[in-house]
């Protein structure tokens, strides 16, 4: 059961490539589920994930930290419901609750945390404080946790 109203929740059919033999999801792909609702969360205002500025330079997301704690199974052609919640937004990075949901029952808990940082051409990766409208939008979400 989703845990209260304001979480971001998105949805999604289990597909049977990330199932074994038994039509069991593989675990790793618990860490895919809730990579995508963060991206659908992004979309949802109207943010990009990555973009490339006037300079050519990209401003990405990539994760500094992560848990998944499984819970139960999740099987071929199960609809999950992933919800997001934004536990903390820091000045550079934003830390994330997600659970994984089939029906009434909670499949996974996780968390995650992502930094914004410019990913330079020469690979280098180097944290920036959250810019606008990324700050505003994500300060005004209806689903910062407070």
């Amino acid at each position: 059961m989703i845990e209260h109203q304001s979480q971001f929740v998105h949805e999604r059919r289990v597909s049977f490539s990330e199932t074994d033999m038994a039509g069991i999801v593989h675990f790793s792909n618990y860490y895919r589920y809730m990579e995508e609702a963060e991206h659908a969360y992004f979309r949802s205002l109207d943010l990009k994930i990555m973009h490339r500025r006037e300079d050519g330079i990209i401003v990405g997301w990539p994760r500094v930290n992560s848990h998944c704690q499984y819970l139960g199974p999740a099987r071929y052609e199960d609809i999950l419901q992933i919800t997001v919640d934004i536990e903390r937004l820091g000045v550079k990075s934003v830390s994330w609750s997600m659970g994984i949901y089939c029906g009434d029952k909670k499949l996974a808990q996780g968390r995650m945390k992502t930094a914004c940082c410019l990913c330079r051409a020469d690979h280098t990766l180097e944290s920036i404080p959250i810019a606008s409208p990324f700050a505003e939008k994500l300060e005004e979400s209806p689903y910062l946790q407070t």
